[in-house]
């Protein structure tokens, strides 16, 4: 059988940038808090865990003594982690994705455009998601969160509206959000829709569907809370029906390589290079490769 790993599966600039970080102030000290999970993957995390770095959330930075280092990761943070951790003495060490901070920058503009003139932030995102609390932050926390239709009845549509993404949402996603609003919108409505999804996310989905067409089975390697892999995953059922979502490879199982001549593995952008690796070895190791991958 032969396997192959997706060339361009792996993380994304801004997690490698994050996960660089950290690795560089534990090295140096053997030590670090990071608040949250610093990618949606739990093999990633118990890794770092066993380096030094310690996981800490909101109501633990309230408590960290004075001086102590705490990462932020790619997602970002709202302004008012800085000002917490301002107030403390914290030092922050600041990994929030070069796109993410743009985005930030666009909504707080945003923000301010709309309070002149009595209107309304929306966002398309998941609610209580990191990147979402962030981003909802730059605007005190008044943004509309949608993530279905259903949710445009939360919208006002006599006032005027700037619409954002999260930068992990599908583009096809947002733009029939897009569309599903301006149906809804009078002819002279102040309506402006920016496109943010990042175009690594959104490139992602073309590449994984003519690499999961080109395997007769494909294993799709994310954690079970990274909203980019569910959406990648269910992009890669569409066009091949054999496609299966592990976090790790110890959930393979024997009865779906019966008769298959060739699996694939690919990942979301928070899945390590490493797991990938790791799965096509125990693969591997059950059905040694007839060819050289």
């Amino acid at each position: 059988m032969e396997i192959r790993i997706d060339e361009h599966a792996g993380y994304c600039f801004g997690v490698v940038k994050a996960i660089g970080a950290a690795e560089a102030q534990l090295s140096q000290s053997g030590s670090l808090y990071c608040l949250g999970d610093i990618v949606h993957n739990s093999a990633e995390v118990e890794r770092l865990k066993c380096k030094g770095m310690k996981v800490i959330d909101h109501e633990d930075l309230q408590r960290l003594p004075q001086g102590s280092r705490v990462l932020i990761r790619a997602h970002g943070e709202p302004p008012s982690t800085y000002r917490a951790a301002s107030e403390r003495g914290i030092e922050l060490i600041d990994a929030t994705c070069p796109i993410v901070l743009a985005l930030q920058e666009r909504i707080r503009r945003g923000y301010n455009e709309m309070q002149a003139v009595g209107g309304q932030i929306v966002l398309f995102g998941k609610p209580g998601h990191a990147e979402v609390i962030g981003l909802n932050g730059q605007c005190d926390g008044s943004a509309i969160i949608v993530s279905h239709p259903d949710d445009l009845d939360h919208i006002d549509f006599g006032r005027p509206i700037r619409l954002y993404s999260q930068t992990t949402k599908s583009r096809d996603e947002y733009r029939r959000l897009t569309a599903n609003i301006e149906a809804r919108l009078s002819q002279d409505a102040d309506f402006v829709a920016f496109d943010t999804v990042c175009n690594r996310v959104a490139n992602r989905a073309k590449e994984l569907e003519t690499f999961a067409c080109s395997v007769d089975v494909l294993l799709f390697v994310a954690g079970a809370n990274s909203s980019n892999g569910r959406y990648l995953y269910e992009y890669c059922r569409h066009v091949q029906p054999h496609t299966y979502l592990i976090a790790t490879a110890d959930e393979l199982q024997p009865g779906w390589f019966d008769g298959v001549s060739k699996v694939g593995i690919s990942g979301a952008t928070s899945t390590p290079r490493w797991l990938m690796e790791e799965v096509k070895s125990v693969l591997g190791n059950q059905y040694p490769p007839t060819t050289n991958p």
